[in-house]
């Protein structure tokens, strides 16, 4: 299609890299010809995107557009594939494989290399962004409605596209506008809901679309003690502007008390599950669930669900166990919000099955749900007690903070644990923002009444539900609690500070195994084994030397550390944040805990001028506030800097003194 935006009839020809336009068959010089080494991106829009039926957009390094249209769509397919054989390197042919929406090549950042750009090799496909790099094969396809986050950063003349699911984040750099502004919004498209099912929907990690998660979260968090919650309903514009938006994009979507009120949410909720097309009990299994109501036998009827319920699509099957989680929640509270299982039955079944409430059925396979969701769902006694008490103290921590006017938005709450974790170490905390490490750790030390000698170390860790992996936030004072990442730690202060004391020199040196935080793509997957590296750690920097892989940090602001069970290794993370704010991530793995320590040390001595702990914590006198991120263990490292100095004296003249205590 030329400048003036119809489509011109030219003879085209593909030969030996470069594709040439004719006026027509008959003419010997070309009218224009695009090098196949110039070509940064193929794209095929829907039909019908440009005026004709079927088309494909070729755009190249000097910021050119080219369009091209056919009637067929077996020639237009034809010729795609050929263009893209012309321009795609042999260390990407295997992106040819599938059909494409966009095949290109753009500038990236992760891992070693965020330092500068390399050009990778991506092509999209529906709902997976397909990626071969420089170094490896192609990698593990990102399902892009499965990310954490889609956001942009930098300015109009310098974007960069950020991608992240789970731990892995990738930088797409927007070096030709042209060709990034038509990446940036087919990866948009594609990451949004594609349609009404519950399969084609945002989805977490646990197959829960994003827009249950988000309305059962902030119900759970505001709304648990709310009167008639689920049988009021909301307004109906609100409601409908609060669906659009969940519909469009849900991760993007923060619900905040003050914002919006539970009876909006809630209604938002029900229109979505009885507006889903195959509705969340689908209907090839809907008529076999309500004749299972009927079954007199208790057990066999629980029997059937259960049966049932395995042959439900994943995604159904974990959206049904997470509203009847929910609803089990909201009926434990019944005496205050007056919704007892019976009541959410009334509400739910007609919603669930999508009928008009004239057949009772619905409502007893709700309530049965609801009733015997332990059994059904096989619910262990421990998952069960910590839901109750969850939902307990949110409850219980709301009525303290109406009455004393200090509920905040934004409050989350969490469950903190001193020293053990165990039943009877539990706190369960509201958490701001705001909150340093710090503050929360002196409060539940002040709850529990435990004083702080001059001999003891305290600090705080945050850990996931799986208890994976994480961080050891780097002292205690000024580190807000909000943004720390999961972790898992449990080091020994006292062998730190002794092998500082008994070290020669500032740095520390030796073999680890290694692996990169490469791309969003290849984190984690079974490709991205370790590998033997050279560490150097001295007060400038990290360096990693040997093998394919080299490169340089600064001394960290972010440590973590994880026990790697599959590799019986003792490991660390090492995150670094660049000028630019963009994270990389090196695993390390040690093959003893003592060289874990060591490093660990030599760390925390770089990092903090040679003050490993800090010296006089201060008490805060505020009262906490109290986000729930998970479980924070508190675990007590005593005996004081100079006194574990001291012992290396001892240490010297009796090297099993120090095993006599053990």
């Amino acid at each position: 299609r030329g400048a003036s935006g119809k489509f011109s009839r030219r003879w085209c020809v593909l030969s030996d890299g470069v594709l040439s336009y004719y006026e027509n068959e008959r003419t010997v010089t070309p009218n224009g010809e695009i090098r196949a080494s110039e070509i940064v991106c193929l794209a095929v829009p829907p039909p019908d995107t440009h005026g004709f039926e079927h088309t494909f957009e070729v755009y190249t390094e000097g910021e050119r557009l080219y369009l091209f249209g056919l009637e067929s769509a077996e020639l237009a397919h034809e010729w795609v594939k050929c263009i893209a054989k012309a321009f795609v390197p042999p260390l990407a042919e295997d992106l040819l494989t599938r059909d494409f929406e966009r095949l290109g090549r753009l500038p990236y950042k992760a891992g070693l290399s965020l330092q500068r750009a390399q050009e990778g090799w991506f092509a999209l496909t529906g709902s997976e962004l397909r990626a071969v790099f420089p170094e490896g094969p192609c990698e593990e396809p990102l399902q892009l409605r499965r990310l954490q986050e889609l956001s942009i950063q930098g300015d109009s003349e310098n974007q960069v596209l950020v991608l992240v699911e789970r731990r892995r984040t990738l930088y797409i750099q927007g070096e030709r506008r042209l060709d990034f502004m038509g990446w940036l919004g087919a990866i948009q498209k594609a990451a949004a809901s594609l349609g009404d099912t519950l399969s084609e929907q945002q989805l977490g990690d646990s197959d829960i679309p994003v827009i249950v998660y988000r309305c059962v979260d902030y119900i759970t968090q505001c709304g648990l003690t709310s009167e008639g919650i689920y049988r009021k309903c909301g307004q109906t514009s609100k409601t409908q502007r609060l669906l659009e938006s969940l519909r469009q994009d849900a991760r993007s979507v923060h619900l905040k008390e003050g914002e919006q009120h539970v009876d909006d949410v809630s209604s938002a909720l029900k229109r979505f599950l009885r507006d889903l097309p195959d509705g969340l009990f689908t209907r090839a299994q809907r008529l076999a669930w309500l004749e299972a109501s009927e079954i007199e036998d208790e057990e066999e009827k629980i029997s059937r669900y259960r049966e049932l319920l395995v042959h439900l699509p994943p995604v159904n099957r974990a959206t049904v166990k997470a509203l009847i989680s929910h609803l089990y929640c909201v009926q434990c509270f019944s005496d205050t919000n007056q919704m007892n299982t019976h009541n959410l039955a009334i509400v739910f079944g007609p919603t669930l099955f999508q009928t008009d409430g004239q057949d009772y059925k619905a409502g007893r396979v709700v309530e049965d749900l609801i009733s015997h969701y332990v059994v059904v769902f096989s619910v262990d006694e421990e998952e069960l007690r910590k839901q109750r008490e969850e939902v307990t103290a949110i409850v219980k921590m709301r009525v303290a903070g109406t009455a004393s006017g200090t509920q905040h938005a934004g409050d989350f709450i969490c469950t903190v644990y001193l020293e053990e974790k165990k039943a009877e170490t539990e706190q369960h905390v509201k958490i701001p923002a705001s909150m340093t490490a710090e503050e929360l750790t002196l409060e539940i030390l002040d709850r529990r009444n435990v004083g702080i000698r001059e001999k003891d170390y305290w600090t705080c860790f945050e850990v996931n539900e799986k208890e994976e992996a994480g961080r050891w936030p780097p002292g205690l004072v000024g580190h807000k609690v909000w943004p720390v990442s999961s972790g898992l730690h449990n080091q020994a202060m006292e062998a730190m500070l002794l092998y500082l004391a008994s070290r020669v020199g500032d740095t520390k040196h030796g073999m680890m195994k290694f692996r990169e935080d490469r791309s969003l793509l290849g984190l984690g997957l079974p490709s991205g084994g370790f590998h033997d590296r050279y560490f150097i750690l001295n007060s400038s920097c990290l360096r990693c030397t040997g093998g394919p892989v080299s490169g340089t940090v600064s001394p960290c602001s972010e440590m973590g550390t994880c026990i790697l069970s599959v590799l019986r290794h003792w490991g660390f993370t090492v995150v670094h944040e660049t000028e630019k704010h963009e994270k990389q991530q090196w695993y390390l793995c040690c093959d003893t805990q003592m060289e874990l320590r060591e490093w660990f040390a030599t760390f925390f001595f770089v990092q903090h001028d040679g003050l490993v702990w800090p010296s006089e914590p201060s008490r805060v006198s505020r009262a906490a506030t109290e986000v729930r991120l998970g479980s924070i263990s508190l675990i007590p490292l005593r005996g004081s800097e100079n006194e574990m100095r001291r012992s290396v004296a001892a240490f010297a003249a009796d090297p099993l003194s120090l095993l006599r205590n053990v």
